[in-house]
């Protein structure tokens, strides 16, 4: 199998992250090799703040989903430590109070269902869910972990908790994933028939295989990595013509791209950008 790493996601993600950074401490790592088939990364999240103090933090949607162990302050339902995030299709916003870590799991799109064997549209817009395709001794190590240990550690953990769900990657996950990465490793494709030429595959099986392994049509998909592009040059501090960067990334005109941009990041892109 091809390797995957960094090959399946964007890195846009948090809004405004050097806001984020004076709240709160987010450090990526990497996972084992055995499992980089279907994971993406690691992320452990931690904050202190004083009392008194929040912080909402907002993440564009990425069509992947998460398994992540939460402890200290946590966000509205969240009841056991240890939890799954289905994809959203809407921005996740958190807001971040008094002391919290949380240590997530990033699954490739598709990889979750693969990993678990489960169909990725029944957690469509599901923020919260039990981790019921894991046993039971998997979710008691995972619950273990917490801000006193050390992050490698963790990361040590969360490796040798999933190691015993790995096999072979099934031909239909590879083929989600060969789409992915074209879809992000050629920004001139805007549309999706554009993406199903460059592939070879049909629309219905293409849309067949997006709702049982990422949960989120190709359409859907591609529009967001678009926006997600866009806000990366704004953070990055883009300061052309919101019509160049409009055109830039495949949208007719300004006006469908600021309606797009305002519907997921919740701000035009003018507003964004100040």
């Amino acid at each position: 199998m091809p390797d995957r790493k960094n090959a399946t996601t964007t890195q846009a993600g948090v809004l405004r992250p050097d806001q984020l950074a004076q709240y709160v401490d987010l450090v990526r790592l990497p996972c084992a090799p055995s499992l980089e088939p279907w994971v993406e990364n690691y992320w452990r999240l931690q904050w202190n703040l004083p009392s008194g103090t929040s912080y909402r933090s907002s993440t564009l949607p990425h069509p992947a989903c998460t398994l992540s162990v939460e402890h200290g302050w946590t966000r509205e339902g969240v009841t056991e430590p240890v939890v799954v995030t289905g994809v959203l299709t809407h921005r996740f916003d958190v807001v971040l109070a008094e002391s919290g870590w949380v240590f997530g799991v990033k699954f490739r799109p598709g990889g979750y269902a693969s990993f678990t064997g489960t169909v990725a549209r029944t957690l469509r817009d599901v923020p919260v869910a039990p981790p019921t395709p894991f046993r039971s001794e998997t979710v008691a190590a995972l619950a273990e972990l917490g801000g006193h240990l050390d992050v490698d550690h963790c990361r040590t953990v969360v490796d040798a908790a999933l190691a015993p769900y790995t096999r072979d990657v099934e031909p239909e996950y590879e083929t989600v994933l060969d789409v992915i990465g074209t879809m992000l490793g050629d920004r001139t494709l805007i549309r999706v028939g554009q993406v199903e030429d460059r592939c070879g595959i049909g629309t219905r099986r293409l849309q067949r295989l997006f709702e049982r392994y990422v949960g989120a049509t190709p359409k859907w998909v591609l529009g967001r990595y678009r926006i997600h592009d866009a806000v990366r040059d704004l953070d990055d501090g883009y300061t052309g013509s919101l019509a160049e960067l409009a055109a830039r990334y495949g949208w007719f005109d300004q006006a469908h791209f600021t309606r797009e941009f305002t519907e997921l990041v919740g701000v035009s892109p003018g507003t964004y950008q100040l």
